[in-house]
């Protein structure tokens, strides 16, 4: 008999020995005293050990031993809430009780506390207990809110009242802990509910949300939680998502509709609901009448029913004498096939809202009250505040809170909406001009920073596959977006330019358009809640959008233009090759300037276009699984569902999308199936209407297009659809081509114009393309004879103005030259003419040779000319012609094994200003992107939408970062194993969280005491870090003094520019490249003068490397002697346009030969890295005051 109780305890006995004994020690009734409460003579120190036993053996242990043992001695209802009675009175004068009655909390806050079924963590302990504690915990919340003895709840506010009295800046961490206790044991009643699938045995209208709200109101916690609510981020911080906590379990699953309305307004609302639910059932019966047994029914019945080819089968049961439909359907149920049978999938509802509430008139009546005076004072404040700490991802703020935030804001939005259409029922006041607007009272979610939040979130919910965050968000979005329609119509002139306002911002990004179009499409399984959030979403975004679009015909959006790595990321992984060696010829980097004006202008919204991407065959799948619950929905959702099949149907003539004989099938019992909808309903006469319009065009387009009836088995895609609405395939239109991008080479200032031939024609003789050479070679050699005899003939024939230029010292040469016809490029085949258009080698040697586009201010077309111009002369053709023997001859090799095409890069093109750019022409941040993930394309609008004003502040630039979004509209499939380990890794950092909050929620005694040792350790390390920055101030002051004179390497600079220009002078293929070059630039400035800046991005920042690199070694003064006579000023020799806006020349240190390669590579890689179309960034004037010393000299002023 022992040994089968010591098997039935299914925890320790001694474990459950020490409790019980901790709990007899702890007080008990009195005789003498009348039967009262009396406390032990140790029960401070017993209920701080039952505190350790809690938290060391239960939570450190992962055991639930001592809380049940806690269960079965009573502890809560026959010892801690008598404690807490002994309280009396409103002061605080007992310290010794206060402290009694702060302990009795801090052990009934872990025994209230939530129990996690995590199923990575649970062991058989959990599974023993679980049960057994979730009854007592209702037990618990039975006891506190209908304890007669004393208000517990008000007297927990009684505790941590001194600590909320103090300034936030007086605060101990004492004080916080008793605040946060306090607020944790109001969540942990406000959240204890019946579990679902479990019959509570007592009475549950004493733990109802009824009960709870009455016991809130009475016990005035709605004024604690409205003084803490609106004085949030003011006197309290880390305390907003548990308030939002506490209001969440108030108000969930809680029918806004009902909560505004009187009380005999309620009354009918009520009755009706009770009369449409017995309709319903009748309706139900009438259908199941028809198959009913009857009385008959006890003799047996077997039939025979003959089928097609003559083959016979049986039937029994009377039913199959019904119709032909009913025996069909038995011999369908009669067949032996039975689908495979998978595995069960995890319930996709949300079990945490629990099912609907329904109020008591009392409880409705005091919620209702503290919902309008939290909306009046505590809505902005406290809300603000919690998407602040969401955005910045505070240590406090757990995974489940962002969903409770995304469903209060949604809900509290559509109480403010039904409170407004309250007051409009009944007759107003004339409104005084001093009152506040109903919408400002709710201004705090509809301010740009919370849309931001919002797409974040969507986006992120719907990548992590989130659903339960997903529907709140979607939840979220609709009432927004509601709330900003009846701002439209509300009459005000003010309100309806903020509702313009916010519309356009909610529409500018074209990234929230992709995603709501993405998330109705892929919808598979998630729920009928998801659904519901889903289609309601979809509904209400494309009618606002339709209407708004109406009015403001020139709405622009923001579209994002896709990097050109990816394009060549994509292109070498199903090619196999390195990335930097994937050839450039389809490269459409050189028109970035003219996408960007294309695209701005073709952003131009077009709704009908937008809307016809909700017409694919996935967003009709989700309707139509919307659909099948046909008979659970009210009118509005039937509504919803209709307006949507109409749009499909006739707004965009996409029918076709609905023959499908299973939609087609479904849509008909809608009507005449065997449980079809209530012909009562409101809704009922439009689908019958709308399912007659649908039968009726399938049959008229059967006949039209014969090929439906294969079609009729299976989806539709786009052209599929298009083909058998229209009869034929949509019409393409090629768009018009452009040339390859031009290259240019990564150290243009250090290669000789010889140099740069070689590289050309080494790149070509890699890819195999000889012949190309030898046609540029061809070209060169008929031009430089034409040439040639032309400038003969010219010097035989005395001309007035060769007599004139031989006279003022110069040659006939020159005087030709200006006159010269020039020479046509004639390409020899089509594919010539091509490779001229489209290969970027080829037009990089015809440039070098000097080959130019006859009318280059045109669009170049692959029917461009190209001449030879008047400027080049015989000896120059030559030049370049022996330059491509030589080069073909002996084709350049290179160091480090580098090839010809490492030499050469993409030329940065150069950036236009289109009429909706801004004037500084900075980067702009992206509207829905992440810090990590806002650098995916060039913005073409400014921040936050086409109303925000710009900043006066200085911008910082911005560092680069190699993370992109993926471009695909079509969801991508994700590994599950990296979603679940993902999963896993979310839980483990939020079980840390937890567990830092609930090691945390404990008060210790030792609070009160200070530590001298400790603050002597403290002030002792900051004296110490005093000193070391101090030591650190007094080097840097050394280094800056230690500076140099530039006068001698100014002077260095002059001798190497006129080097430069005799060398020039002797070298022909020199004057041509130089010549060249001074005219491009000469153009550029012409062309593009305000935006100069632009053309010369990569120099200035490599220029600024080397800039600041010499600025580290100004104090090397040894080595500044040795090697100033050979070093170059890097300013000298740059055009206008690449200089900075400082007139004063800056002193550079010379640079080593190692120290100049490492500053090229440095150069080389921001070039490598022009593929991310960067805006260049103005640059900005570098100080000549450093630590309060001249860093320039003032001499050279």
């Amino acid at each position: 008999m022992d040994s089968e109780d010591v098997n039935k305890d299914v925890v320790h006995p001694e474990v459950r020995a020490h409790i019980n004994s901790l709990v007899s020690a702890l007080g008990g009734f009195s005789i003498e005293d009348d039967g009262k409460y009396t406390l032990g003579d140790d029960a401070l120190e017993v209920l701080r050990d039952l505190k350790r036993w809690i938290r060391f053996y239960d939570e450190k242990t992962n055991r639930m031993d001592v809380a049940r043992c806690l269960a079965e001695a009573n502890l809560v209802g026959g010892d801690l809430l008598q404690i807490i009675a002994l309280w009396q009175g409103n002061g605080t004068d007992s310290r010794f009780k206060s402290r009694i009655a702060l302990a009795c909390y801090e052990v009934m806050v872990p025994l209230t506390w939530p129990i996690e079924k995590d199923k990575e963590r649970m062991t058989v302990n959990h599974h023993r207990h679980i049960p057994v504690l979730e009854v007592a915990q209702l037990g618990y919340k039975r006891a506190i809110i209908n304890f007669d003895g004393a208000p517990i709840l008000h007297t927990a506010v009684r505790v941590a009242l001194p600590s909320l009295a103090m300034p936030i800046g007086e605060r101990t961490a004492r004080d916080q802990g008793i605040i946060k206790l306090m607020l944790f044991f109001l969540r942990n009643i406000a959240m204890i509910a019946p579990p679902p699938g479990m019959k509570y045995e007592g009475d549950e209208a004493l733990i109802s949300r009824s009960a709870t709200i009455d016991a809130f109101s009475y016990q005035d916690i709605f004024l604690t939680l409205l003084t803490i609510a609106s004085n949030m981020g003011e006197d309290f911080r880390t305390e907003d998502v548990t308030v939002m906590e506490v209001i969440f379990h108030l108000v969930k699953r809680v029918d806004v509709k009902k909560l505004f309305l009187e009380e005999e307004q309620l009354k009918k609302a009520k009755s009706n609901e009770l009369a449409a639910a017995m309709q319903k059932e009748a309706a139900m019966l009438a259908s199941f009448n028809k198959t009913a047994p009857k009385r008959h029914n006890r003799f047996g019945t077997m039939i025979w029913v003959k089928r097609e080819g003559g083959k016979m089968t049986s039937l029994s049961g009377q039913d199959a004498l019904i119709d032909a439909a009913t025996r069909e359907r038995k011999m369908d149920k009669s067949k032996s096939f039975r689908p495979p049978k998978r595995s069960a999938k995890e319930e996709m509802e949300p079990k945490d809202l629990g099912p609907p509430v329904s109020l008591t008139h009392s409880a409705n009546k005091q919620l209702r009250g503290f919902v309008e005076e939290f909306l009046d004072s505590g809505f902005n404040p406290l809300f603000q505040h919690v998407r602040k700490s969401i955005d910045r991802e505070a240590p406090h703020v757990l995974n489940y809170h962002r969903g409770q935030f995304f469903y209060l804001v949604a809900w509290f939005l559509e109480a403010e909406r039904m409170r407004r259409r309250a007051k409009k029922g009944k007759k107003p006041a004339e409104p005084s001009q001093d009152d506040v607007s109903s919408f400002n009272l709710v201004a705090g979610v509809l301010n740009q920073e919370m849309f931001i939040t919002l797409n974040r979130w969507l986006d992120r919910a719907y990548n992590d596959k989130d659903w339960k965050e997903l529907t709140s968000v979607m939840r979220c979005y609709t009432e927004i977006l509601l709330t900003v329609q009846e701002m439209t119509e509300s009459g005000n002139e003010e309100d309806e330019e903020i509702a313009d306002n916010i519309l356009s911002r909610l529409f500018y990004e074209e990234s929230t358009h992709d995603a709501i179009a993405n998330i109705v499409r892929t919808y598979k399984d998630q729920g009928f809640e998801y659904l519901d959030a889903c289609t309601e979403l979809t509904h209400t975004y494309l009618r606002i959008l339709e209407a708004y679009s109406k009015q403001n015909v020139d709405l622009q959006v923001r579209s994002r233009k896709r990097t050109r790595r990816k394009k060549r990321a994509a292109k070498a992984a199903a090619e196999g090759e390195v990335e930097d060696q994937i050839p450039l010829d389809d490269d459409e980097s050189a028109n970035d300037e003219a996408n960007a004006e294309k695209t701005s202008k073709e952003r131009k919204f077009d709704f009908k276009k937008f809307a016809a991407r909700f017409t694919t065959q996935g967003a009709v799948d989700t309707f139509v699984a919307f659909t099948k619950f046909y008979q659970d929905l009210d009118d509005s959702q039937l509504k919803r569902a209709h307006r949507y099949f109409y749009r499909v149907c006739f707004k965009h003539e996409m029918s076709v999308m609905l023959f499908r004989v299973d939609i087609i099938h479904h849509l008909y019992n809608m009507i005449k199936g065997p449980e079809p909808l209530d012909k009562n309903s409101p809704m009922f006469k439009e689908w019958e209407e709308l399912v007659k319009q649908i039968i009726r065009k399938c049959v008229k387009k059967l006949e039209e297009r014969p090929a439906l009836i294969t079609e009729l088995l299976f989806s539709k895609i786009n052209s599929t659809a298009h083909y058998l609405e229209y009869g034929y395939e949509k019409q393409t239109i090629s768009s018009h081509p452009r040339p390859a991008a031009e290259l240019e080479f990564k150290r243009d200032a250090d290669l000789e114009p010889g140099q740069k031939i070689a590289i050309a024609v080494g790149a070509l003789l890699d890819k195999n393309q000889a012949d190309h050479i030898a046609w540029v070679k061809s070209q060169l050699s008929n031009a430089e004879s034409e040439r040639r005899a032309w400038e003969a003939a010219e010097l035989a024939l005395p001309s007035i103005e060769g007599i004139d230029a031989v006279a003022d010292g110069g040659t006939g040469e020159e005087a030709a030259a200006k006159t010269a016809p020039p020479v046509t490029i004639r390409p020899d085949t089509d594919a010539r003419r091509l490779a001229m258009f489209k290969n970027p080698h080829l037009r990089l040697l015809m440039k070098l040779v000097g080959f130019e586009r006859l009318a280059p201010t045109l669009d170049e077309t692959p029917d461009s000319s190209w001449v030879i111009p008047a400027g080049i002369t015989g000896a120059m053709l030559k030049a370049c012609l022996d330059e491509i023997n030589k080069a073909e001859f002996s084709p350049p090799t290179f160091d480090d094994g580098k090839s010809a095409q490492d030499h050469l890069k993409r030329k940065t093109a150069p950036r236009k200003r289109v009429s909706h750019d801004d004037e500084d022409g900075g980067d702009v941040a992206g509207f829905l992107a992440d810090s990590d993930e806002d650098e995916d394309a060039t913005a073409l609008f400014e921040p936050g939408g086409p109303t925000v004003r710009k900043s006066t502040a200085e911008g910082k630039k911005k560092t680069v970062r190699r993370r992109r979004r993926k471009d695909s509209q079509e969801p991508e499939e994700v590994d599950e194993e990296e979603l679940k380990e993902k999963a896993r890794k979310r839980r483990e950092k939020e079980r840390e969280k937890l567990r830092k909050i609930k090691s945390e929620m404990y008060v210790h005694p030792s609070d009160d005491e200070t530590d001298e040792e400790r603050d002597r350790e403290f002030f002792a390390k900051e004296e110490e870090m005093r000193r070391q920055k101090e030591k650190e101030m007094t080097r840097t002051l050394n280094r800056l003094l230690g500076e140099d004179d530039e006068d001698e390497e100014e002077h260095s600079g002059e001798e190497n520019e006129k080097e430069k220009e005799k060398q020039e002078k002797q070298n022909p293929l020199k004057r041509l490249l130089a010549k060249r070059g001074r005219k491009r630039k000469s153009e550029v400035i012409t062309v593009n003068d305000d935006d100069s800046e632009d053309i010369g991005e990569e120099d200035e920042d490599a220029s600024r490397k080397r800039k600041r690199k010499g600025a580290k070694r100004l104090d090397s003064s040894s080595d500044d002697d040795e090697t100033s006579d050979t070093a170059e000023v890097e300013t000298v020799g740059k055009s206008a346009d690449e200089m900075e806006t400082d007139d004063t020349p800056l002193t550079q240190s010379p640079l080593g030969n190692e120290e100049k390669k490492d500053a090229r590579k440095a150069a080389e890689q921001e070039d490598d890295d022009d593929d991310e179309d960067i805006r260049p960034v103005p640059a900005k004037r570098r100080p000549r005051v450093a630590a309060g010393f001249l860093v320039d000299s003032s001499d050279e002023e």
